[in-house]
């Protein structure tokens, strides 16, 4: 196994200095993007329609694409899962990620191509060893497992034809070639079992023997694995399970909520943590340098990014910007065009950028997961940065939370209501409720205007939910699952009431 993963290491260092040249060339790299992926599918139905044959550069680009969000695209995707094929993308579409970035009933079918597969997501976990072997070059990685949670497949079948819809993950984990499998546990008959609670003793059953090296996953649905690991196995920590264990690759929510809870779990301060941002839609940045929460934007994956300035969103006649014209500081809405037949697709996520030599950005939020019902504009990296204050402060260590607001009524003013599942109870609420309220005015400046003297908004409402509230909304709405995470804010009060009704 030494030399197996002196190998690996030494092939996963050449990727870098691909990344390099992207890194030296980014405008020139996304424009060659642009030109593979409208020549790709220049004699598709949706490129006969928008005239690709005559788009030769940006501008003409943005002038005959109109933006898309999942709506818009929907009917064409719908006739894609029904067999027919060069509707979006000039090669057959089989896979579709059912989207779990939101907790909405009504689910969203990815298209996945064999081409978005292997260039972008496979690639992305390819880069991630990558830079990781770089990071840290005494790496003992490859000499043991990666256990990384996943969710399942279901097979549609329209007539006679058939195609596959789950996590991106399950696509993923089922498309791994035949040697991949000698580096990750468990069994794939048990990573892609579809009965969450039996799935978690399954699952927690067959490595807690296993000598796991990395582990991968979203932080809330992983601490829940550990802890089980720990229940079974009697000990107190994970580092006795796997003394091995090197590095914990996350993604899919702020993690600074969770890192005091994993290093009590780990209890090994050798363990290192790597953020990832990938999602249904393409495999977006990965952390490449220690200690930095920073995420450096991957180029050459076949996706073209344009950035809507938030505060241009549903303004009329408002555009994204490329890379060439994007800044630091701002808030950006993402919009995609990939190799699976998104195009000027707005994802939903909103990031900012803090390097434009690399380009480096931090995720900030979802362009529907915010607060702004009397003009404080709160969003969940303020949330997650005054929780963690917060949490300093008070002592306490959370799990999961939601907020919403509380409309003015008569008299009485507004204000945000909090729900939150700690882990560990802050020394008061009254107290964690004062450090949240003024973490919140230092970080945002509109919501310390409309606390002012309460005249808009009064002292935040602080709730401790009951150990496993969430897990049990998630089951109530049949959610449960890796890759479901719970919306941190909202502007109405839908998520929260249906939460309240279970306590």
């Amino acid at each position: 196994m030494t030399l197996i993963n002196s190998i690996a290491s030494w092939w996963m260092k050449k990727r870098m200095h691909q990344i390099e040249l992207f890194m030296k060339y980014p405008n020139d790299v996304q424009n060659e993007c642009l030109r593979k992926l409208i020549t790709s599918a220049k004699d598709t139905e949706w490129g006969d329609l928008h005239d690709y044959k005559n788009i030769n550069n940006y501008a003409q680009f943005k002038s005959n694409v109109p933006l898309q969000d999942y709506e818009t695209l929907k009917p064409f995707i719908d006739r894609v899962r029904k067999g027919e094929q060069n509707i979006l993308w000039n090669t057959d579409i089989k896979w579709f990620a059912k989207s779990s970035g939101t907790t909405n009933d009504k689910s969203k079918f990815i298209p996945v191509s064999k081409e978005s597969l292997d260039d972008c997501h496979y690639h992305g976990g390819r880069d991630m060893l990558a830079i990781y072997c770089t990071l840290y070059p005494e790496t003992q990685l490859f000499t043991g497992k990666n256990f990384g949670l996943c969710g399942s497949l279901k097979t549609d079948t329209f007539g006679n034809y058939e195609s596959q819809n789950g996590d991106l993950s399950a696509i993923m984990m089922n498309n791994l070639p035949m040697w991949a499998e000698f580096l990750r546990s468990p069994d794939l008959s048990i990573s892609l079992m579809d009965k969450w609670d039996e799935k978690v003793e399954q699952l927690s059953l067959a490595i807690i023997n296993e000598n796991i090296i990395s582990l991968a996953g979203v932080p809330s649905w992983m601490l829940l694995i550990m802890k089980r690991v720990l229940e079974i196995s009697g000990t107190k920590s994970i580092s006795e399970i796997w003394p091995n264990l090197e590095v914990y690759f996350h993604g899919g929510v702020n993690f600074s909520p969770y890192r005091e809870q994993f290093n009590t779990v780990f209890n090994k301060s050798e363990i290192k943590f790597l953020e990832l941002y990938n999602a249904s839609e393409g495999f977006f940045g990965i952390q490449d340098q220690h200690d930095s929460s920073e995420l450096l934007l991957m180029l050459d994956y076949g996706i073209f990014y344009e950035f809507m300035p938030i505060n241009e969103l549903g303004a009329v006649n408002s555009e994204p910007v490329s890379l060439d014209d994007v800044k630091t500081n701002t808030n950006y809405g993402l919009v995609i065009s990939t190799s699976a037949g998104l195009w000027r697709y707005m994802l939903g996520d909103t990031i900012k950028f803090t390097s434009l030599n690399p380009f480096r950005f931090k995720i900030t939020g979802r362009t529907k997961h915010f607060m702004n019902a009397f003009g404080e504009e709160i969003m969940v990296d303020n949330a997650d940065k005054a929780l963690s204050i917060a949490c300093e402060k008070s002592g306490a260590q959370i799990n999961e939370y939601t907020a919403a607001p509380v409309y003015m009524d008569g008299n009485e003013n507004g204000a945000h209501e909090w729900l939150i599942e700690f882990e560990k109870q802050p020394s008061t609420i009254e107290y964690f409720t004062e450090m949240l309220d003024n973490a919140l005015k230092s970080i945002n400046s509109d919501y310390e205007a409309k606390r002012y003297q309460n005249l808009i908004l009064k002292q935040p409402i602080v709730k401790s939910l009951p150990k496993d509230t969430f897990y049990k909304w998630f089951e109530s709405k049949n959610k449960l699952g890796g890759q479901h995470k719970v919306p941190r804010l909202s502007n109405d009060r839908k998520h929260l009431e249906e939460i309240l009704l279970l306590i």
